[in-house]
């Protein structure tokens, strides 16, 4: 790596929002991506097939979307925002945070269940991301992590017409607790894709890490006396 690789970049500018016209040309493109993913994976989405389907030039595909991973992260956060507005209108009703949030992800599991081929692909894209595609990944995550907090509030905040949350922030020991359930998710996604690992195997990997959840609430610190 040369001194210059190393020293930090001045930040760019944020991109301006796209028009209408741009938005549904981005819209078309995701569609097709997941599309053509959904029939045979990774392999099967090539850009020049995903540029003609979508009625966009080549160049102009690579100009939204520099790479065909950079193109199924995108597809990706795509699906979780559709998953994320479907899973809000029916809240898991199970009484610990945790358990709303294993009966949430394993929901979440499900869907992605169906679509097998299209789980794939954008899973392996999110595995071959570079630092290029940051922006992307990190998306994905918040995404992820927005799931898992509306998950955590208690099932009256999710009647009002608000953001669900829980009642009170998150406690540093709960944002940790997060990201380590987010690891295990996307480490169960893997693992069943792969075959080395059963729908029931990741139900209980998702509810024991789950867990976490109830053990770093406070009220549940303060009866165990920490």
């Amino acid at each position: 790596m040369t001194t210059e690789s190393k020293a930090a970049k001045p930040a760019l500018p944020a991109s301006p929002p796209l028009t209408e016209r741009q938005e549904a040309r981005r819209r078309r493109i995701l569609h097709t991506s997941a599309k053509l993913a959904s029939r045979g994976g990774f392999d099967a989405v090539q850009m020049r097939e995903v540029a003609e389907s979508s009625g966009v030039a080549l160049g102009t595909l690579y100009r939204y979307f520099p790479s065909k991973v950079h193109l199924l992260v995108a597809t990706m956060q795509d699906q979780l925002q559709h998953m994320h507005e479907t899973l809000r209108k029916r809240p898991p009703s199970e009484q610990d945070p945790g358990a709303r949030v294993a009966q949430t992800l394993m929901r979440a599991f499900r869907a992605l269940q169906r679509e097998p081929h299209l789980a794939d692909a954008m899973v392996r894209a999110l595995t071959f991301a570079d630092r290029s595609v940051s922006p992307e990944v990190d998306t994905v995550s918040r995404l992820t992590t927005a799931i898992i907090l509306d998950a955590m509030a208690p099932p009256a905040a999710h009647r009002s017409q608000e953001p669900a949350r829980p009642a009170a922030p998150p406690t540093p020991e709960q944002l940790s607790a997060v990201r380590v359930i987010e690891h295990t998710w996307h480490s169960a996604l893997i693992t069943w894709l792969s075959g080395r690992a059963s729908i029931a195997q990741v139900k209980i990997d998702i509810e024991t890490v789950c867990r976490l959840i109830d053990l770093t609430t406070p009220e549940r610190r303060g009866q165990d006396g920490r």
